[in-house]
Order: C-alpha cells, then sequence, then structure tokens
C-alpha cells in the first residue's frame, strides 16, 4: 500500500504530499496519523525553513474525513456504548492545524483541487495559499450535520470577516478559485498546470529567506489578532528585539549597504 503520505526534504524546504489520489486525498486514521507526524518533523527539523504542503492527483487537495471510513467508525461506537470517533479532532486535526499555523517558519499550500471540510481548514492554517484555477473551497461541515473544525471557526473570520464567515458555514457551498482570491482565501491564482511550479518557487524562496523574521511575522501578526494595541507595540518591541540579534538581520543590512543578494542562513 502507498504511503497515505509523502514527506521530503532539500535544500530547507519540506515538502508534504497528501497521497490519496484515488479517494480524492480524503483523510482516513492512517493518512490523519500520518499528516500529523509529518507536520511535526517539518517544525521540529533546524534544517527545514520553509514547508510546502500539497496533494497528489488533480482533483483535490483535500476533501476532509473518509466518511467510508467514518461510517464504520459511527457505527462501531454505537454498538459499544463509546464515542471514540470524534475524538480525531483532538488526536489528529487540532494538532495538525496547530503546528501548521504555529511553527517557527512559513508555510505554502499548493491547493491543487477541492479543499474542503478539513481539507479547507489545512489550507487556511498556512501562510500563503497558491490555488489552481480548477480548485475550489467548501466549508462542507453542516452538510454532514457537523460543526466547525481544524481551526476554521478562528481562520475563516478572519479572512473573510465574521459575517461572510456565518454563510459560508450555515450555507455549504463550492467557492470558485476566483471567489477564493476575491475573497482573500487565495493568495494567488494560476493555471492548474502551473501550479505546482508557481508553489515550489515561492516556497523555495521562501526556504532561502531570512527564517528567524519570518517566525516572528507569524507570531507578531498570531499575537495582534487577539491583543490590544497597547500590548502589540510591546510584542513588536520583544519580537523586533529577536530579529535584530539574529545573524540574518546583519548578513541582509551589510548586503543592502555593499548592493548585493542576502545569502541568508536561517538564523
Amino acid at each position: 500500500m502507498a504511503d497515505t503520505v509523502l514527506y521530503e526534504v532539500s535544500d530547507g524546504l519540506a515538502t508534504i504530499t497528501l497521497n490519496r489520489p484515488e479517494a480524492m486525498n480524503a483523510l482516513n486514521i492512517a493518512a490523519k496519523v500520518a499528516l500529523r507526524e509529518a507536520v511535526r518533523s517539518a517544525a521540529d527539523d533546524s534544517a527545514v525553513r520553509a514547508v510546502l504542503l500539497t496533494a497528489a492527483g488533480e482533483r483535490a487537495f483535500c476533501v476532509g474525513q473518509d466518511l467510508k471510513e467514518h461510517i464504520g467508525l459511527l457505527a462501531a461506537d454505537r454498538e459499544s456504548g463509546g464515542g471514540e470517533t470524534m475524538s480525531t479532532v483532538r488526536e489528529h486535526y487540532n494538532p495538525i492545524v496547530r503546528t501548521l499555523a504555529q511553527m517557527a517558519k512559513p508555510v505554502v499550500a499548493a491547493v491543487n483541487g477541492v479543499a474542503a471540510g478539513a481539507g479547507f481548514g489545512f489550507a487556511l492554517a498556512a501562510d500563503h495559499r497558491i490555488v489552481a484555477d480548477t480548485a475550489s473551497f467548501n466549508t462542507s461541515f453542516a452538510g454532514v450535520a457537523l460543526t466547525a473544525d481544524s481551526g476554521i471557526s478562528w481562520t475563516l473570520p478572519r479572512v473573510v470577516g465574521p459575517g461572510r464567515a456565518a454563510d459560508l458555514l450555515l450555507f455549504p457551498r463550492g467557492i470558485t478559485a476566483q471567489e477564493a482570491y476575491e475573497l482573500g482565501i487565495a493568495n494567488r491564482v494560476v493555471p492548474a498546470a502551473e501550479l505546482r511550479a508557481e508553489a515550489g518557487k515561492v516556497a523555495r524562496a521562501l526556504a532561502e529567506g531570512p527564517t528567524v523574521a519570518y517566525a516572528a511575522l507569524k507570531e507578531s501578526l498570531a499575537h495582534g489578532s487577539s491583543h490590544s494595541f497597547a500590548e502589540t507595540l510591546e510584542k513588536e518591541d520583544e519580537l523586533q528585539r529577536r530579529a535584530g540579534a539574529s545573524e540574518d538581520h546583519a548578513i541582509a543590512v551589510r548586503a543592502f549597504v555593499n548592493k548585493e543578494r542576502p545569502r541568508y542562513l536561517g538564523r
């Protein structure tokens, strides 16, 4: 059986590929465990300076929970009187999106097809989303009588606004790539045939960039979204001191003065 998630590191870039194209990259237990461990590996590896999250095939990035497996697990829960099936949120989805959003390095999502449910949530947890013009998004949860998970009740309102987020969650529908761009869900839309090359180019550029500064930017944005202006100023001071003490800052300043291209070390 092929690996449900592929993981590769090259020149500071970790590429994580959901690899169930025959099932539209739906998330069975094996895939969720493998993805959780892959994103943790990328976060913990000091040699990794950026992450590219993508998927095999052309039809789907990830359609969320594998409902064929899920229905069997629900039946087993009813028979046993337990409720372990829905513990997947705590055991799998939460660690995955928390790690994607909080790791101290940039994450690029290359959305090659349908991103629904948790797949939509994973894409929103990334820092930058490059989307094929044939791709689409769908919250999906209410369509199967579930509430939001995979962080989407936090991320989606911050991207599209609370009113639009409520509409998309209450009335799930397909969101085209162009609409996703207009809503701010997609940072850029490219022809499907160019997606992998363009996403790789962007992710590699980030892997060669000032990693400490990128980490500080992620932390600053997350902090500012839930703190006061005064508290955010204090946080900016703290993070700027950290970035200013990095080797990369010294490299950047010297390169600027000498009119050279900086070659960052990621520290």
